[in-house]
């Protein structure tokens, strides 16, 4: 176990900041949270600029592990499935899994960030530092600038170490890459997104199905609605940057609304404010985050989407980035160095979060155009099948990345493809569940997928 005779310093108290700070008091660690916004447990957060968290099992298991859970739950809205929204107003449910546990829940990134804030205020060893800007690092010197912008002054500190939870525009992560001290790889997606609102119904309640993820697939975008405790629903337009049919060419005027109106004229009546929000909501900008490693020496370490961020499109950034904080909390236990276990740390995570950011990937074209397809859709029933009668061999690649936190990522990936494939040999002259050869199917389970160590959830 290292010493604590120093202080941890920690750059951005987003959530993985403030849950790695919980983690790390509670094993005798003093922690330094250094944040350059003002602390958003005074404040609404900014408007349009923050997409709907959905909290799964890995989040879960996290917040449990820190003892933090209870403070989270009250804020939290099940989802069951994907609400599809087809073009003509029809409406078909995908529930996400067969089991009561097999559910993800809706939360506001600023609202999860309150509560775990007000959690790691209450811990001794904790101090905040709001507006506090990263300005440099000394890696040579062991020693990180911040800017304090209340007082418009430099603040020197020791990096013994520095732990960049500073998110995915990470300022440590551009240090050490600028230093040559790690190869970084930053892939945008040619796709942005505008958040919108769906505000409650006159009696205060959902207009929509409550315990759903709303989507409108059509094709080449989409829009998303994620439910809020207030009856409100979040938003969320996925558009090309550019191209025939993107943010760049609709712009903010009447071709925009006419756009909205004709690809979601089912929910258009539920936005009052879409015109205003569409007009004055950034565009915010998604891609991946690729890091030869995560380190330098034992002066400095990312965390998080400072080291790996994903798009959004499985659901998974900041379980992925919770499951990062309490790994990293058992390492400690391990090791008498911080520079092994940094070491560790990217040797046990960097398979699982690249696998993560493939399948990420994969499922925005899931979501936006698949989800339609009725041989994917047969494959997945077929799925579902295949998982009650081979519970410890067969279970879907979405089951195991959102309701199995003992399984990892990169198993997930290599299982999903293997199990992919299944599916579609199986599918492939069936157009129905009754015409597909079950025993035939059955045998490929038992030949190409060995039993899985854990259970599936009772």
């Amino acid at each position: 176990m290292m010493p604590a005779d120093q202080p941890v310093r920690i750059a951005g108290a987003g959530p993985s900041g403030a849950l790695l700070a919980i983690l790390l008091e509670r094993r005798g660690f003093r922690v330094e949270l250094y944040e350059a916004r003002p602390d958003p447990r005074d404040g609404a957060g900014d408007s349009g600029r923050s997409i709907n968290l959905a909290l799964a099992d890995r989040g879960i298991h996290a917040l449990r592990e820190a003892g933090v859970f209870a403070e989270i739950a009250p804020g939290l809205v099940p989802m069951r499935g994907r609400m599809i929204h087809a073009l003509d107003g029809s409406l078909s449910f995908q529930p996400y899994g067969q089991r009561a546990a097999e559910v993800i829940y809706s939360i506001s990134r600023h609202r999860l960030n309150q509560a775990l804030l007000r959690v790691a205020a209450r811990a001794p060893g904790v101090s905040l530092r709001f507006r506090h800007r990263l300005e440099g690092a000394d890696f040579g010197r062991r020693s990180a600038t911040f800017r304090d912008l209340a007082a418009d002054r430099t603040v020197e500190v020791p990096m013994r170490p520095l732990l960049g939870c500073d998110g995915a525009g990470s300022r440590l992560r551009r240090r050490m890459t600028e230093d040559g001290l790690i190869e970084t790889r930053e892939q945008p997606l040619d796709h942005g997104y505008k958040e919108l609102t769906i505000p409650p119904d006159a009696l205060g309640g959902h207009r929509l199905e409550r315990e759903a993820l709303h989507v409108w697939p059509r094709g080449e975008f989409m829009l998303i609605a994620l439910p809020n405790e207030d009856g409100s629903f979040t938003a969320t337009l996925f558009l090309p940057m550019r191209g025939p049919v993107s943010f760049a060419a609709l712009g903010e005027g009447p071709a925009a609304s006419d756009f909205l109106r004709a690809n979601f004229p089912d929910v258009i009546d539920a936005m009052p404010d879409l015109d205003a929000e569409f007009r004055t909501h950034p565009v915010g900008s998604l891609g991946t985050v690729y890091c030869s490693a995560w380190h330098s020496g034992a002066a400095a370490a990312l965390v998080g989407d400072a080291a790996h961020a994903i798009v959004p499109f499985h659901g998974q950034g900041m379980n992925c980035c919770f499951e990062d904080c309490v790994e990293f909390d058992a390492l400690l236990a391990r090791h008498s160095s911080w520079e092994a276990l940094f070491a560790d740390f990217f040797a046990a995570r960097k398979a699982n979060t690249d696998a993560i950011a493939a399948m990420a990937i994969e499922n925005y074209l899931e979501m936006r155009a698949r989800v339609n397809d009725p041989k994917f859709r047969l494959q997945q029933a077929l799925a579902l099948e295949l998982e009650r009668l081979h519970p410890l061999r067969f279970i879907p690649r979405y089951a195991m990345v959102m309701f199995h936190h003992e399984i990892g990522y990169r198993t997930a990936l290599e299982r999903g493809l293997v199990q992919s494939r299944l599916l579609v040999e199986a599918t492939r002259t069936a157009d129905t569940l009754q015409e597909v050869d079950f025993e035939l199917a059955g045998r490929a389970v038992l030949r190409d997928l060995p039993p899985l160590a854990a259970p599936a959830p009772a």
